[in-house]
């Protein structure tokens, strides 16, 4: 393995920060208990505060003064499987996203309102020493959006709606890598190999605006037929590499700053449901996701030093090709309400957009199957509340090897992943 190959390594760290507010298992659709119990099929309906991401004409359902509070605990579970039959679970972890949701309807069918949650986020981490420690160590992405939305009741049969949305956007990761404990130039004696690995950190962050749109038609009383859509999001990131243990090639490693700038994809929605009967109604929803929005990635750096062995920084500006493909989303539920309850199951196929040479520890998304139960309780006149569970299975996603020239990423091995999610929210009106 060349020099040059060895410690590019802040350019790839960068752009595996990227990658991870990209990669479909790091995209978050759970925003609103009811609509996840439901297999996130809620599109064509969208008729609680959650229409803000789902679709925000259904804003237009608000009457008076509501909110909807709570949010989504997500459990994610992975184990690595080597060639060599070794292996290693993830790091348990815990993440909690937002769904906070205000609205206001007026009499004359205008309704405002703003929603606050989490369009990207999660992580991974790695114990300390495993053998893929120089692909990943530990993950951790953050997204908050803030999204105002209008919609406006049209007829009784139709509202459409818009929203503009901000979103912040923090990244913090760690990667160990080789280096060597001496360095004589020129050779011979050739560079002596360290008995311990540098190690780098990064911690960047990016901003940016967006919108989204949605219509609701109602042919008849029975039918609703739904249809959104989401802009994509260019997020300009910026963030600071720091090495440590270095030993030998701390010069040529200065860190520093790298800024590069991403497009999270597009995404729409459309929907159709039915009333069986007064009391269980059935929604099926499509949901194209354009990831071919990531077909490369550029990393801009400062130069460090010139190498005298490679006669080129090791530190350096970087693009690479990622050709990532559009996919979809498949989503059934239904709801049967008695009383004051409500009950709700929906079914989700998710298909991963993520080409199998870039598979990598920092991501081990795969092709998933998805559940969902829940309940809904109005426990007064103006109160509600939600509560959901949604299981994920993952298909199995074996990397094979050995890695192509210069990706340090591509760890051969198997990756099984599941992931089990709680979700409440209590709603109000005055």
């Amino acid at each position: 393995m060349s020099l040059a190959r060895s410690f590019c390594v802040f350019a790839l760290l960068a752009a595996m920060a990227t990658d991870q507010s990209l990669a479909s298992g790091f995209q978050l659709n759970e925003h609103g208990a009811r609509a996840m119990a439901q297999g996130g099929a809620f599109a064509a309906r969208a008729s609680d505060l959650s229409a803000m991401y789902f679709n925000p004409a259904g804003l237009a359902y608000q009457k008076g003064l509501g909110a909807y509070v709570g949010g989504t605990m997500i459990l994610p579970r992975t184990t690595f499987t080597s060639p060599a039959a070794k292996s290693t679970d993830m790091v348990n972890q815990t993440f909690v996203i937002p769904s906070v949701y205000l609205g206001y309807g007026m009499e004359n069918g205008l309704s405002f309102g703003v929603g606050f949650y989490a369009p990207f986020g999660l992580g991974t981490e790695w114990p300390e020493g495993w053998d893929g420690r120089r692909t990943a160590l530990k993950t951790d992405l953050q997204d908050l959006a803030i999204n105002p939305t209008i919609a406006y009741k049209v007829s009784e049969c139709f509202m459409v709606g818009v929203g503009v949305s901000y979103t912040w956007s923090t990244v913090k990761l760690s990667y160990n890598f080789p280096t060597y404990s001496s360095v004589t130039i020129p050779p011979p004696p050739l560079p002596v190999p360290a008995t311990t690995d540098g190690k780098v950190a990064l911690d960047a962050k990016g901003n940016a605006m967006s919108f989204n749109a949605g219509v609701i038609y109602k042919p008849m009383p029975s039918m609703s037929i739904g249809a959104s859509y989401r802009h994509t999001t260019t997020i300009d990131y910026e963030g600071t590499a720091t090495f440590t243990n270095t030993q030998a090639l701390a010069p040529y490693f200065p860190g520093g700053t790298g800024k590069t700038t991403i497009k999270t994809p597009n995404q729409f929605f459309v929907g159709l449901s039915y009333d069986i009967s007064k009391d269980l109604t059935v929604e099926a929803d499509y949901q194209w996701i354009g990831w071919s929005t990531y077909d490369s990635l550029g990393v801009e750096l400062t130069s460090g030093p010139v190498f005298p062995l490679t006669h080129q920084p090791l530190q350096a500006s970087s693009k690479s090709g990622k050709n990532w493909k559009d996919t979809y989303m498949l989503r059934l539920g239904g709801e049967y309400r008695h009383n004051d309850l409500s009950f709700r199951l929906g079914f989700i196929y998710d298909a991963s957009g993520q080409p199998n040479q870039t598979v990598e520890a920092l991501l081990p998304d795969a092709n998933r199957l998805e559940g969902t139960i829940g309940l809904g309780y109005k426990f007064a006149e103006r109160w509600l509340v939600d509560i959901a569970y949604q299981m994920i299975l993952f298909n199995d996603r074996t990397v094979t090897g050995p890695p192509p020239a210069g990706d340090l990423n591509k760890f051969p091995g198997t990756y099984k992943s599941t992931a089990n999610l709680f979700g409440i929210n209590i709603g109000f009106t005055l």
